[in-house]
């Protein structure tokens, strides 16, 4: 099993530095007529661009302190989302590149000169067969004004796609509205209202006031309950406690739930659901509420359970009264399959971000049973938010993050 993790990193790290190369190559070395300034400062980026994004992830993980944290994070992370996009949109260029490059050969004679009385006709000859047989190739001036011309081509749509993906993220999720028709829910719990909100991720990039736009979102919409269903943070209480303070300010009728999400496990589990219950917030740790016309449950994300904490179905739902509707909050999708054992109506999770990056969503629908929206397992039904923020770039690339309220719906009304 560690043979084949190292070769997996192995390969990785194989893949990623033959992007890098590749990008260099014709985004760089193409587009140079030769050795010089400009070659030796696009070899100086293309060195320190991975450089930057291994720090900032490992950084990160470490634990590094929070100042260079954010020192790293902004170069590093767009490096990783530009280097994506530059590789792509370079690959598009091969395709449009040799009809740049084509060039439509010389006119050929149909008849050789003939030659002059006194004149040597090999001579003649060794004039006249270049002009015939010269393949039509493109000139060295040719070749690097074509690769200036792709290049530049694919460094715009680069840049244009990550810039107005980071404008996605910083200026805050949209909210969805979903109903979602309950069996077993009473007419009178007919239009109850959860604001569900996961993958906030406040880190070194997404701070304070981020979390202000997403709290005045939810507020916004008014709901009846507020779920956060995990990955609030990256990064401990001791960094991140100012930037998590605006949650204090959630209203909902019947309160504000969260559970635990993977990132919390890299972050301080404990210590984060301490810090949010002084928030005002109520943990669901394997555990249960009564709402009026549904049972609400919380299960821990399975990242927990490496400490023990990983989500228990038989606690948190094993003894309920089972003529009731339920409602599941549990960070990841992949728990559904024990949801739909325990006969709970409705789940409600997040952690996928919707792929955040094309075409990263066809890996991320590989990974999990539901990619994002609605879709029934049985008698379950399982929705699937993309989420607030962003882990890693604050890029959001055919996945917009959102905040969702799901309308239950009752069949009796």
């Amino acid at each position: 099993m560690v043979i084949l993790f190292v070769l997996a990193g192995i390969a990785a790290l194989a893949a990623l530095a033959g992007m890098q190369w590749y990008a260099w190559r014709r985004l760089v070395r193409d587009t140079t007529a030769g050795p010089g300034l400009a070659r030796r400062a696009g070899a100086v980026v293309f060195a320190a661009g991975p450089l930057l994004m291994f720090a900032a992830v490992a950084g990160e993980r470490a634990g590094a302190p929070f100042w260079l944290q954010k020192v790293l994070a902004w170069p590093g992370f767009m490096w990783m989302a530009l280097s994506i996009y530059l590789v792509l949109a370079l690959l598009v260029g091969e395709l449009v590149r040799p009809f740049f490059l084509k060039r439509r050969a010389n006119p050929v004679a149909t008849e050789p000169p003939t030659p002059t009385e006194g004149t040597g006709s090999v001579a003649a000859l060794s004039v006249a067969v270049p002009s015939v047989v010269a393949p039509s190739v493109a000139a060295p001036s040719r070749r690097l004004f074509v690769s200036r011309i792709v290049g530049g081509t694919a460094a715009t749509v680069a840049v244009g796609t990550v810039g107005y993906g980071t404008y996605g993220v910083l200026r805050g999720p949209r909210v969805k509205r979903v109903t979602v028709p309950l069996a077993k829910l009473p007419r009178g719990a007919h239009g109850f209202r959860i604001a569900v909100v996961s993958d906030i991720h406040l880190g070194p990039i997404l701070g304070r006031g981020f979390t202000q736009r997403v709290v005045d979102t939810i507020n916004g919409t008014q709901p009846d309950l507020i779920a956060v269903v995990g990955d609030l943070v990256d990064g401990s209480v001791e960094d991140l406690g100012p930037a998590a303070a605006p949650l204090a300010q959630l209203r909902a009728r019947h309160g504000t739930y969260f559970v635990t999400g993977n990132h919390e496990y890299f972050s301080g589990a404990e210590q984060w659901v301490d810090h949010v219950r002084e928030l005002g917030l109520r943990p669901l740790e394997n555990a249960r509420t009564e709402l009026p016309g549904f049972d609400l449950a919380g299960v821990d994300d399975v990242a927990g359970e490496s400490e023990g904490h990983g989500p228990d179905f038989a606690k948190a739902l094993g003894d309920r009264d089972r003529s009731r509707a339920s409602v599941l909050l549990a960070h990841q999708p992949v728990v559904i399959h024990d949801a739909v054992k325990h006969g709970v109506d409705l789940q409600l999770s997040g952690h996928t971000h919707g792929g955040q990056l094309w075409p990263g969503n066809f890996i991320a629908d590989l990974a999990n049973p539901t990619l994002a929206g609605l879709e029934r397992y049985g008698d379950t039904q399982l929705y699937v938010t993309r989420g607030a923020g962003a882990w890693g770039p604050p890029v959001r690339v055919g996945a917009p993050s959102d905040i969702t309220v799901v309308e239950l719906a009752s069949r009796q009304a």
